[in-house]
């Protein structure tokens, strides 16, 4: 079986190759620097810690002001952290099905490839013999 890359895999790969423009790659960098660093648990626990500072407050506002706290601020802050780990552990889940399902692709793109050969290869023999067997009938 021939192990050189096929043609149509080749040219996917570089379609789907994304194009860079310049003036995106440092907003790019930065919103992805930042997602980093706000999407972790310590981000969360820093933001909890931020948000209980002002709790005492909260308290002393009454019943209102003590809703309020919990629903804009702390729930806000932590749980914006919080749903990010989760994003980006689901993300991680499905790029690497999104991988397998590539290779897994790939190679049925191969074996449908020899396979195409074979009945090619099957095809040429079978004629062949149908004109032994008929150049066999005319003698």
């Amino acid at each position: 079986m021939n192990n050189a890359p096929d043609a149509y895999l080749v040219l996917r790969k570089e379609f789907l190759r994304p194009l860079e423009r310049r003036e995106n790659r440092f907003n790019e960098w930065l919103a992805i620097r930042i997602t980093k660093v706000v999407g972790t648990m310590w981000c969360a626990y820093a933001f909890a810690a931020l948000a209980l500072i002002s709790l005492p407050a909260a308290i002393r506002g009454g019943t209102a002001t003590l809703i309020s706290w919990i629903a804009q601020t702390f729930l806000q802050l932590v749980l914006l952290s919080i749903i990010m780990v989760g994003q980006n552990i689901a993300a991680k889940k499905s790029d690497r099905q999104l991988e397998q399902t590539y290779r897994d692709s790939e190679q049925l793109l191969k074996i449908s490839v020899a396979m195409r050969d074979l009945l090619q290869k099957n095809t040429e023999l079978t004629a062949e013999i149908h004109e032994v067997v008929r150049d066999g009938t005319k003698a």
